[in-house]
């Protein structure tokens, strides 16, 4: 349960390797998160995300395997990751970016950005959910991002699986509604990690740090917000993105 300021004390993190997730983490043990269950593909990256979190005082830290790619053992792995006890906060930043010059020719690497970044994480929410309203509370914070608000031809790919997550998202938090269980949708622009290593970041005013989404997402904690952007003012610029005419659209850069 979480404690008497409303911090969540158990959280599961899918992706719990990525940059993102372990600046959360981060701040999360410094709030007195007292479990925590990373849940990744990548063994080696996850026990180091593990000691680290140890090394900060987290008291029980476990890892989980998990494929986005992969929802045969869906049901274990929920069952696993409930293990301990009630979960408060579940943070979904499992994710791949691709390569979309290569992937438009390659059908079944696309399929395995859109699994990675749509379908196994859809399904896995559901099987969450499920678990999360049995327990009667929680909270679900899913990393979506601007690309999915209006899919650009550089990055189709990947922003048409983000725009699904995203509107699966909505749907899913107004399904709910009453339970107890609140979800969260992130809208980070362009995050400099691991991730995006090598690629050329937009001007600054446009790009974030992890530890910038790590406390969005904290402060999103706080109260009940359904949306948060990172930066904050790439609400206001979406907004007038989302309504340009498509023949102005295709003309912006990248």
């Amino acid at each position: 349960m979480k404690d008497a300021l409303g911090q969540p004390q158990s959280v599961l993190v899918l992706g719990g390797s990525s940059d993102i997730a372990r600046a959360t983490m981060r701040l999360l043990v410094a709030s007195r998160c007292e479990r925590a269950v990373l849940a990744g593909p990548h063994a080696g990256r996850l026990d180091e995300a593990a000691a680290e979190l140890r090394a900060l005082g987290c008291p029980a830290v476990d890892t989980v395997a998990f494929d986005a790619t992969n929802i045969a053992p869906l049901d274990a792995f929920v069952e696993k990751s409930f293990a301990g006890g009630d979960i408060d906060l579940v943070l979904v930043a499992t994710g791949m970016l691709g390569d979309q010059q290569a992937d438009e020719h390659d059908p079944i690497a696309a399929a395995q950005v859109i699994s990675t970044n749509f379908t196994g994480p859809a399904a896995t929410l559901l099987a969450i959910a499920a678990r999360m309203r049995a327990q009667g509370h929680g909270r679900l914070v899913v990393l979506s991002s601007v690309a999915g608000e209006r899919v650009r031809r550089s990055n189709f790919i990947y922003g048409s699986a983000k725009s699904g997550l995203d509107g699966f998202c909505q749907g899913l938090a107004a399904s709910l509604a009453g339970s107890g269980v609140r979800l969260t949708v992130v809208r980070p622009g362009f995050v400099k990690t691991r991730m995006t290593d090598g690629m050329q970041p937009p001007p600054k005013p446009f790009t974030a740090s992890a530890d910038d989404v790590a406390v969005a997402i904290v402060r999103a904690l706080g109260r009940n917000a359904g949306t948060v952007w990172v930066p904050a003012h790439l609400r206001w610029i979406m907004a007038v993105l989302r309504h340009l005419p498509t023949p102005v659209f295709r003309k912006l850069p990248g």
